[in-house]
C-alpha cells in the first residue's frame, strides 16, 4: 500500500481548472481515477508523485507535492502548468456521505428527465384516462423532485447542472425522441413502464446507501417514493390491452 493509496477530495486553488465540487481522485497501487459526479472516471498511473493519465487524456500530467498531512498538485498539460488544486484525504463516514449525496442528486436529476418525459406523453395523449393518469403521476414526480432537493439540503449540498449524463439519466434522454414517431400510445406505455423500473431501482439503491449512512430521512422518501412509482407502473399493466388498441388505430390497422 503506497502513501497515495485511497480517496481524495480535490480543492481548485487556482489557474484554468474548472469548479470541482464533489471531485475526486481514487488511487489504489499503481493506478486511479479522476471521478466527477455523474462523469466517467479519468483513469491515471501514478509514477511517484505523478498521476499519468491514459488516452484519451493522456497529455495531462498532475504532480504532487506533500503538504500539511495532504497534498498540492499541479496540473499539466503537455509539460505546461494551467492549474494548481489540493488533495485533501477523506475518510470512510465522510466518502459514505459524498456516495450518498451523489445518489441523491442522480435521483433530483432523474426526475428532472422523467418531467420532461412525462409532458411529452401528456402532449402525445388523447385518451382521456390514460391522461389523467400521467398528469397525476407528472404532480407526484415534482414532488419527488422537491423531496430529493430538500435532502440536498440537508446536507448542505444543492442539485447540480449536468442532467442526462450516463446511466438511468442516459437512457430516461433517449426516450423522448421515440415520442415524435408513430405509435405514441404503445411507446408511452413502453417508455414510462420501463422508466418506472429504472426510478425504483434508483430508489431501492438509494435506500439502502441511506440506511448506511445512517441518514433515516432519506431512507425514508426513498421508500415512499418507491411505493409511488409502483403504483404506476401497476396502472400501466392494467392498460396493456387499451394501448395495443390505441397503437394499432394510431397506424390506422383494424383488428
Amino acid at each position: 500500500m503506497s502513501e497515495l493509496d485511497g480517496v481524495w477530495a480535490v480543492d481548485r486553488l487556482s489557474g484554468a481548472l474548472p469548479p470541482l465540487p464533489g471531485c475526486v481522485k481514487r488511487i489504489h497501487g499503481g493506478r486511479g481515477t479522476t471521478e466527477f459526479p455523474r462523469f466517467p472516471g479519468m483513469p491515471f498511473e501514478v509514477r511517484g508523485l505523478e498521476l499519468h493519465y491514459r488516452p484519451p487524456f493522456a497529455m495531462l500530467v498532475d504532480k504532487l507535492e506533500p503538504q500539511n498531512g495532504g497534498y498540492h498538485g499541479r496540473a499539466t498539460m503537455l509539460g505546461r502548468e494551467f492549474g494548481q488544486f489540493r488533495l485533501r484525504r477523506i475518510a470512510p463516514m465522510d466518502e459514505l456521505k459524498t456516495q450518498l449525496i451523489k445518489h441523491i442528486d442522480e435521483a433530483h436529476a432523474m426526475e428532472q428527465n422523467v418531467l420532461r418525459m412525462l409532458d411529452g406523453m401528456i402532449s402525445t395523449t388523447d385518451d382521456p384516462e390514460i391522461l389523467d393518469a400521467l398528469e397525476h403521476h407528472k404532480v407526484q414526480t415534482q414532488g419527488h423532485a422537491d423531496r430529493m432537493a430538500e435532502r440536498l439540503e440537508a446536507h448542505d449540498a444543492a442539485p447540480s447542472t449536468v442532467k442526462q449524463i450516463g446511466g438511468v439519466l442516459g437512457a430516461l434522454a433517449k426516450m423522448p425522441l421515440d415520442m415524435v414517431r408513430g405509435e405514441k400510445a404503445g411507446r408511452n406505455a413502453r417508455d414510462g413502464y420501463a422508466t418506472e423500473h429504472l426510478e425504483i431501482a434508483s430508489y431501492e439503491l438509494l435506500r439502502r446507501i441511506a440506511q448506511k449512512a445512517g441518514d433515516e430521512s432519506t431512507a425514508q422518501a426513498a421508500t415512499e417514493i418507491i411505493a409511488e412509482e409502483a403504483a404506476m407502473a401497476k396502472t400501466i399493466e392494467e392498460h396493456w390491452d387499451r394501448f395495443a388498441e390505441l397503437s394499432l388505430q394510431e397506424e390506422g390497422v383494424t383488428v
